[in-house]
């Protein structure tokens, strides 16, 4: 089993990967729903991490991000836990000890002041954001500028766990739009399209989370919502 179909489970088995009725950041009714604030336990973020690690060790391996990336980004808040996480596998998995940092949701005027709490990001730094699900690219959008206004750092990829393949504020996906607009490539762990593929009527610890019907919801969302590739 390839760590990506092991981290579809492991989303699953979790409680991170739902399906029912659900309605997201950006107003939409889906059928499916990434949650990371469903992880509780140690053992759960820390085989989160080693997937992340998992991801930006592929990625640099193909050339797709620098090797010579400074520190892991998280946007509060659940992108703190997420990046705390990704930079501990990181050092464990591959011997690579990187920063990380995230920012307050409201400046601090008192202490060492500033917006940013970990590393303080320096000129020429180059800061992997991570994140977890990105649907229309709200969150980034609001997020992206606090790391940017912290200094002149470049920003060469978002890492997140799920590419939900939405269209953003026009025809091309969020993840599209976010390349266009800012020159950020993104790298999710899966799609939507693998976690349909993964578990269409095979068992998960004895349940099946996509039979038929679910199925037939998934791509009805899809065919409206996102765009095929």
């Amino acid at each position: 089993m390839s760590y990506k179909s092991e981290f579809i489970a492991f989303m699953a088995k979790a409680g991170v990967l739902t399906f029912g009725d659900f309605t997201t950041k950006s107003g939409r009714k889906t059928p499916y729903f990434i949650n990371t604030g469903n992880y509780k336990t140690g053992a759960q973020i820390a085989r989160l991490g080693e997937f992340y690690a998992a991801c930006i060790e592929e990625h640099i391996a193909s050339g797709d991000i620098p090797a010579d990336i400074t520190a892991l980004f998280g946007p509060a808040y659940k992108g703190i836990p997420l990046a705390v996480s990704a930079a501990s596998a990181l050092y464990r998995t591959a011997g690579k000890d990187l920063f990380y940092c995230f920012n307050r949701k409201e400046v601090k005027d008192h202490g060492e002041g500033g917006s940013m709490v970990g590393y303080k990001p320096k000129d020429g730094d180059k800061i992997l954001i991570i994140e977890d699900v990105i649907t229309a690219g709200t969150a980034v959008r609001e997020t992206l500028p606090v790391l940017l206004s912290a200094a002149k750092v470049e920003v060469p990829g978002l890492v997140i766990s799920v590419d939900r393949m939405e269209k953003g504020q026009g025809e091309l996906t969020a993840i599209e739009e976010i390349e266009r607009d800012f020159g950020i490539r993104t790298f999710p762990i899966v799609t939507v399209k693998d976690i349909l593929e993964s578990l269409y009527n095979k068992e998960v610890d004895g349940h099946v989370y996509i039979d038929d019907a679910m199925r037939e919801r998934m791509e009805a969302y899809m065919d409206t919502y996102c765009v095929k590739r």
